[in-house]
């Protein structure tokens, strides 16, 4: 593995403020004296990703894992750390950068355009596009008719034609069917191989044991661990079992470690 450092994110945290209505989060704004809590979404991360290799990023809903992604994106930002990025990324999520009302041909250009893609380059890349997304008729219709599959092949096409340096898959993959998850990795290992970095946020096991190098464990914000994927599959999945055997208070209080469950379920 090309060890080549991609994305570099050190003591990040996120926080989000909790309002109770309107008229406080109006104070908020406005007095910096204003008592309000937090919610700590991300707690001080320290991971690095490298140049080709792909990373699966794991954990219960509410773990942080979609937070993270739009860091590293840029469409939020940290309340305190740094993330240096160095390449360009696409972040591929089933509704990411399109518009219900357009068509998928209209919305090719569309988000190409927002990317500062030229209109001769989306010209020239649009019959790819629609071939690998292989909608038929329903390419010329509007973004409102398509399933979450369909929005997702659209997504993925558009993402992948634009060739990234990084590219962040946000749970897209798993609302398509199977054959397309199938079309989709060969062109996921050609990204790899030129030295593509790929994050793959989802929570379809069995695709980040097919897909990926390495998992990262997310829970409550936290890194649990990040390794192989067998080393992490196979305890996450024990884990959730008896997650969903507990009440909610159970949950609340649980403090998992990824040693602890590895050495129950490996």
């Amino acid at each position: 593995m090309n060890q080549k450092i991609a994305i570099k994110c050190s003591h990040l945290y996120k926080r989000y403020p909790l309002y109770s209505g309107g008229w406080q989060r109006l104070k908020g704004l406005f007095l910096n004296d204003c008592e309000t809590r937090y919610f700590t979404a991300l707690k001080d991360i320290n991971v690095d990703f490298y140049e080709g290799e792909i990373i699966g990023i794991i954990g219960l809903n509410g773990s942080g894992k979609s937070t993270l992604a739009h860091i590293i994106t840029g469409i939020t930002h940290p309340s305190e750390g740094t993330v240096t990025v160095d390449g360009e990324v696409s972040m591929l999520a089933v509704n990411s950068g399109m518009q219900d009302e357009l068509t998928g041909l209209e919305n090719i250009r569309y988000k190409c355009l927002l990317l500062g893609i030229h209109p001769r380059h989306i010209e020239a890349i649009t019959p790819e596009i629609v071939e690998f997304a292989d909608l038929g008729e329903f390419i010329g219709q509007p973004l409102r008719t398509y399933s979450s599959g369909m929005r997702a092949r659209l997504g993925f096409a558009i993402s992948v034609f634009m060739d990234p340096d990084i590219l962040i898959i946000d749970e897209a993959l798993s609302v398509g069917d199977g054959s397309f998850a199938d079309k989709c990795r060969p062109k996921i290992e050609e990204f790899k191989d030129s030295g593509k970095t790929i994050l793959y946020v989802s929570h379809s096991v069995m695709q980040m044991q097919n897909f990926c190098d390495r998992v990262m464990w997310l829970h409550r914000g936290v890194v649990l661990g990040i390794a192989k994927p067998e080393e992490i599959l196979i305890p996450y999945c024990g884990f959730t079992r008896e997650c969903n055997a507990m009440t909610s208070e159970e949950r609340r209080r649980l403090v998992p470690s990824l040693q602890s469950y590895q050495k129950k379920y490996l």
